[in-house]
């Protein structure tokens, strides 16, 4: 037990008003761009389970139909995008619960699978998915906030 004359340990936040305001705003930012992943994710998701012709097919370069039918849109039968969804909504609820190295870990991760995958369209399907380059736009962002954010916790955390 604490004796009353023993400062209690203070948190980063609040030894630091300013690094609260910074941290609620990248929780948020986080959580925010994991919904718009979200978003991207379900509309391949229809995309994936539809038949008709598709609003983002603009030419032979560009046709998320193509991708979303393909051999690759699924993995042990589990749609690609049913995967970026889960992904999403992880690492949505570690933004928000701080947990910043598990959320870079899983971010890295999805990044990862996000240049495979984008690998595949660029030299094995020779088309691309106006949706799967728009989430690996999001998947880069969350990249560099999450990573950015694990570090400053780091470093916060050495400065003490």
């Amino acid at each position: 037990m604490q004796s009353p004359d023993e400062p209690e340990e203070m948190s980063i936040e609040a030894r630091n008003p300013s690094a609260s305001i910074g941290d609620t705003t990248m929780r948020f930012v986080i959580a925010f761009l994991a919904v718009a992943g979200v978003a991207v994710s379900s509309l391949a998701l229809q995309v994936h389970y539809s038949n008709e012709t598709e609003p983002c097919s603009i030419n032979a370069k560009w046709d998320c139909g193509i991708v979303n039918h393909s051999p690759f849109a699924e993995i042990a039968h589990i749609p690609v995008a049913a995967l970026g969804i889960a992904g999403y909504l992880a690492m949505g609820v570690l933004g928000l619960f701080r947990r910043r190295r598990v959320l870079a870990v899983l971010a890295i991760g999805a990044l990862g699978f996000s240049f495979y995958l984008t690998y595949i369209e660029k030299y094995i399907l020779e088309v691309y998915c106006i949706y799967c380059v728009t989430s690996l736009g999001i998947i880069v962002l969350i990249n560099i906030l999450g990573l950015w954010w694990a570090v400053a916790e780091w470093r916060a955390r050495a400065a003490r």
